[in-house]
């Protein structure tokens, strides 16, 4: 007969943490939040760890480029999207990677032939206000001069007016020759008040921009997440399908970890993508998979060789699986199961692997929960797709601005590829819905607040880090009456909303 749980599937709400000692030491500054994101041997260090126990979620409507540079200047991770093609997902990759790289390949360059039009247009594509002109206009041409928008006004100039023409030319520049390092790069910027700092080979071919953006970037960004070359570390989606065209190509545009999108991790599908990726990279290339929900589930892919592994079916917000399937686990439960088969294997076999939990975050309390529970990081979709910074439109609705956000099972993702069942490259039905959720502004922002909770909640329980807490935390149950107890009642709210 069919096996049965004793216990009920709980998610995050129905459980709290209850205080304990906390000496003096224990303030919020003081907290490190660093946490692993790829297995490790005892006594030894992840390759990959993170300053936040943050990801973005591998969703359309979440991760692009654009929220992978944000989420590592914080500290974390942003997994991009891998339902689109194989070429769009590495050059978003890339140009994270070159984003921040202190010498930086120019992907805004125009010919001098062109017109004030083509730059406006290239600025509007690129957003970069910085445009190499080069003879041939691309990234390596011999550099005739730069565009910055102090050498136009629109309102006082012909559309149709050539680049030669307002360009500041090279001979007015300051340059250095690309064997220049970094330091040595930065120094000249200060030196000079420079924006900006072309680098060139003896031909006078443009090599790199040192930018002094980026230098004033790690001033500001004390906790932003960064490679063994000051590149901005980004993680890509997989699936179980093309893995050996999209793997290869995600490797050679910079990813720094990779991770098997999949409704259902528990399968065969995902051993013989691991197996792949070990025959052709041994341990070189970093791969979490998922996702599964209980100690089997766990076993199965430690095994089978995944660097992290993803926890949680049918909890994230626009998910449906559970609905229209009847298969999945309370988040909290899963959590806790997942946890203990981490640590036994851990203690079997001297290998850490970090758990990752991935949905069932509804309120800012739940992140300090699931950190509590076992979780080594977290992967979030509602919570990153309200920002300013995710790839999706900006809506009023009725009054309140909302973001689109949808699940990489709705209608409007078709995301055949994360459905593990060998069938049609279609949906025969969906597992996630179209919706909107509330604009809520910038991710440094929102997650600063965030992460403040979560830091003044583990000062509460005694705890300076994540493995402390989770060492130190003492979780209970609560009845419904008591999650009533928990928020404003028994009062009538006075409307803030005019003095705000």
């Amino acid at each position: 007969m069919a096996f049965y749980f004793e216990e009920p599937s709980r998610t995050f709400s129905e459980f709290l943490l209850v205080p304990g000692y906390s000496s003096t030491n224990c303030v919020p500054t003081n907290v490190a939040l660093k946490t692993p994101v790829t297995k490790f041997k005892k006594g030894q260090q992840p390759e990959i760890s993170m300053n936040i126990p943050l990801v973005s979620a591998i969703m359309q409507a979440v991760s692009d480029d654009e929220m992978a540079i944000a989420l590592a200047k914080e500290g974390g991770i942003s997994f991009i999207f891998g339902s689109q093609s194989i070429e769009s997902e590495a050059a978003m990759v890339a140009r994270v990677k070159n984003h921040k790289a202190g010498f930086v390949l120019s992907d805004s360059n125009i010919r001098p032939d062109q017109t004030l039009q083509d730059v406006l247009d290239l600025k509007e594509k690129t957003g970069h206000s910085t445009v190499a002109v080069t003879k041939d206009g691309t990234s390596t041409g011999k550099l005739l001069g730069i565009v910055t928008s102090r050498d136009y006004r629109i309102t006082r100039m012909q559309l149709t007016e050539k680049v030669a023409d307002f360009m500041t030319p090279f001979e007015k520049l300051t340059t250095a020759h690309k064997t220049t390092t970094l330091k040595e790069a930065n120094n000249i910027i200060w030196d000079h008040k420079l924006n900006a700092l072309p680098l060139i080979d003896d031909d006078q071919h443009l090599a790199y921009i040192v930018f002094r953006k980026d230098y004033d970037s790690n001033k500001e960004n004390t906790l932003e997440l960064l490679d063994s070359s000051k590149r901005y570390v980004v993680g890509a989606g997989i699936n179980t399908r093309d893995y050996e065209e999209r793997v290869p190509a995600l490797v050679e545009a910079g990813a720094d970890v990779l991770c098997i999108d999949s409704s259902e991790g528990h399968s065969e599908w995902q051993k013989i993508t691991l197996d792949f990726i070990r025959k052709q990279y041994g341990d070189r290339v970093k791969v979490g998979a998922g996702n599964i929900v209980d100690r089997d589930g766990f076993r199965f892919l430690a095994e089978a060789g995944a660097d992290f592994i993803k926890v949680g079916v049918g909890g994230g917000s626009i998910c449906i699986t559970r609905e229209q399937k009847g298969i999945g686990r309370g988040q909290a439960t899963a959590l806790i199961d997942v946890a203990k088969a981490r640590d036994e294997y851990y203690e079997e076999t001297g290998t850490y692997i970090p758990i990752c939990s991935d949905g069932g975050i509804v309120y800012d309390y739940h992140m300090t929960l699931a950190l509590a529970m076992g979780a080594d990081f977290l992967m979030l979709g509602r919570y990153f797709s309200r920002f300013d910074e995710s790839p999706t439109n900006k809506v009023n609705v009725n009054g309140t601005y909302m973001k689109e956000y949808w699940g990489e099972g709705s209608n409007r993702a078709r995301n055949w590829q994360r459905y593990d069942l060998g069938g049609d490259k279609k949906l025969s039905f969906e597992e996630g819905v179209d919706s909107y959720v509330p604009y809520a502004g910038s991710l440094k922002d929102n997650v600063n607040t965030s992460l403040s909770k979560v830091k003044s909640t583990m000062c509460n329980c005694g705890a300076l880090s994540i493995p402390e807490l989770q060492q130190k935390a003492k979780i209970t149950l609560v009845s419904s009456t008591s999650i009533v107890e928990g928020g404003a009642h028994d009062v009538l709210l006075k409307d803030t909303s005019n003095n705000l």
